[in-house]
């Protein structure tokens, strides 16, 4: 009895050490297994992004969206590492056999790997005693050095290493002089030896095993920052910040062993930058450093480990998403990344062509040079008085800032927005405060909707008919609306005549104009993008609004200037006069009125009636 004990709790332990050793590479080849059972014992499913000859075990989220890298992806079916297909069998049913680390190649087909091992003497090591791991390439070798002894040397380390033990942000050495490579192992499945990817894994051999990757491992000698004082494409990112990247102690820092990403912008990258910009950008070293900062990650993103989009912060505090877009690698969604993967000794550079500057540092490089008490307001009516958390929050709440300004708090479906700037990612709570991420720079209303399209000019048309239609009081009174306002340029087509006979149907105005409004703020950021929202208009019928990449529609119509904020609600900037569509027109009169203003809808006359 005893001896079964301790049989059983030996065989819990051993397995509970299996589970706490199973790497992130290992779990995911397991759920490609159980995804591809139908087809056979030791089966895996993998996803080939089209158009490419790129594989992956495939994290669920890119299984399920049957896409990898903003791509479609097909599904594939192969046998699982170290095991082999049967002729007349179902499935991979037979182990691959076992053979040294050279014979191993063969088996991998890396034929080109073992073929420059025959070039090179290497095999006599590769089939001899020992314990190696190879890291082996199907690519034809291309190397800085002119032995190729030493460049196949610097893809094999001197002991046998699973994915297992390959250790997120380790550094091996290979035989080759004891040079270092740097392995990445990341939480979706990916490992990478000098950003070079794993494609098949753990084929043991007998004296180590075999990991084939992507591509040629490339050498890691320089820093970063000897990799920015020597490349020519980097001359004005040198120059430009490397005053205050000494005085940070980043210039340190980036000669030192650690683990960094760089998106580093090119020198044609700084010359799309306005010269204005560049010169304020220029002239602040607490900017300059807040600016290269934004550019730096502290850990290492290898392009090849980026199969959806992701959100790191960045060594300035602020969150960047980094991307893909089929074979090209994005930055907060555009595509800039013009060389990958420039592997060094603390990290890996990718070379951007457009400078990265958030919102906030266009506003520092803009407000450093102005008067520091407008800084200061603006600053100011950031803060608020009490200590607010996000679930705090609620709909029509005002909150006091330090500068005196009352914010209005806009609770809606998909988004928490305070006046026009919405929340981007939560909240961060410190022992002093909270601070809330916000999109944009928020604008305190200083004025009513009246007093607004007063002082703006372009509202003098629809202004002189709300007063005829005895609304003027609406623009001026407390409350909360929306107001889609038609500029002047709108009335083009109406002679005197035309804005006489407008006027006069006092019925036909008022609904027209009210039409325009309605109860409640709703700001583009509230909106749900994508889908139509339905807003109920003071006149009854619904206004059709659409959000979709920062710009809005109402009716089909395009709101060019949106989010004008006014103590009583919001005003959007429309071109043509808005009318619901199932509406028809009280008499012909008007009717031929309305189809010189509204050309973007039929209009019908009703019968029997003489108003709407």
């Amino acid at each position: 009895m005893i001896l079964l004990f301790t049989a059983t709790f030996t065989i819990m332990v051993l397995s509970s050490l299996d589970q706490v050793e199973s790497s992130a590479y290992d779990k995911i080849v397991t759920h490609s297994r159980i995804r591809a059972k139908s087809q056979g014992p030791n089966v895996c499913a993998l996803q080939q992004v089209m158009g490419t000859k790129k594989k992956y075990f495939s994290t669920c989220r890119n299984w399920y969206n049957k896409s990898i890298c903003g791509k479609k992806a097909v599904v594939l079916y192969e046998c699982c590492p170290g095991y082999m297909k049967l002729d007349g069998k179902h499935g991979c049913p037979a182990v691959a056999p076992i053979d040294t680390v050279y014979g191993t190649l063969d088996l991998v087909q890396a034929k080109i790997t073992q073929q420059y091992s025959d070039q090179s003497k290497l095999r006599e090591e590769l089939d001899g005693a020992g314990s190696y791991t190879m890291f082996a390439s199907n690519a034809a070798l291309v190397s800085r050095n002119t032995e190729l002894y030493d460049s196949l040397c610097y893809h094999v380390v001197n002991k046998r290493l699973l994915t297992k033990d390959l250790k997120n942000d380790m550094i091996l050495q290979s035989i080759n002089d004891n040079h270092d490579l740097y392995i990445n192992h990341y939480s979706n499945g990916v490992v990478t030896v000098n950003c070079a990817r794993i494609i098949h894994a753990n084929q043991v051999a007998t004296n180590g095993v075999v990991h084939v990757i992507d591509r040629v491992i490339s050498f890691a000698v320089q820093t970063i920052m000897d990799e920015i004082e020597t490349n020519d494409d980097l001359t004005t990112l040198k120059v430009r910040l490397i005053i205050p990247m000494v005085l940070s102690g980043l210039h340190g820092q980036l000669g030192e062993s650690k683990h960094y990403t760089l998106f580093a912008p090119t020198n044609e990258a700084f010359e799309k930058l306005d010269r204005d910009v560049l010169e304020r950008l220029m002239s602040d070293t607490t900017v300059l450093e807040a600016l290269l900062k934004y550019h730096l990650l502290n850990s290492v993103q290898c392009s090849e480990a980026i199969m959806a989009g992701s959100v790191y912060e960045t060594l300035e505090g602020s969150n960047i998403e980094i991307g893909c877009d089929g074979e090209s690698l994005t930055v907060n969604g555009i595509k800039m990344v013009l060389k990958k993967d420039i592997v060094t000794s603390n990290g890996v550079i990718h070379l951007i062509d457009q400078v990265l500057i958030l919102t906030l540092f266009y506003l520092k490089g803009t407000l450093m040079s102005m008067d520091q008490r407008l800084l200061k307001i603006i600053l100011e009516n950031h803060i608020v008085k009490l200590r607010v958390s996000l679930s705090d929050l609620y709909n029509g709440q005002l909150l006091e800032t330090l500068g005196g300004k009352l914010l209005r708090v806009f609770i809606y479906r998909t988004a928490v927005c305070i006046e026009n700037a919405c929340m981007v990612r939560g909240s961060r709570e410190g022992s002093n405060g909270v601070l809330h991420l916000m999109r944009s720079l928020i604008q305190p209303p200083e004025t009513t909707i009246y007093k607004r399209l007063l002082k703006d000019g372009r509202f003098k048309i629809f202004l002189s008919l709300m007063e005829s239609a005895g609304l003027t009081d609406l623009l001026k009174q407390e409350g909360s609306y929306t107001l889609f306002a038609p500029i002047d340029a709108a009335f083009d087509t109406l002679t005197e005549e035309d804005m006489t006979l407008l006027k006069s149907d006092i019925n036909t105005l008022r609904a027209i104009l009210l039409y325009h409004f309605s109860n409640g703020v709703f700001i583009n950021g509230g909106l749900e993008g994508g889908v139509t929202n339905l807003l109920k208009t003071i006149q009854g019928n619904n206004l059709q609004v659409l959000s979709v990449n920062n710009s809005i529609h109402v009716n089909s119509v395009e709101v060019p200037d949106f989010d004008l904020m006014a103590s009583n609600g919001v005003i959007h900037v429309v071109k043509t006069i808005l009318y619901p569509q199932d509406l028809p027109v009280g008499h012909e009169d008007i009717l031929i009125l309305l189809k010189k203003l509204i050309r973007h809808i039929q209009l019908k006359v009703q019968q029997n009636t003489h108003h709407i």
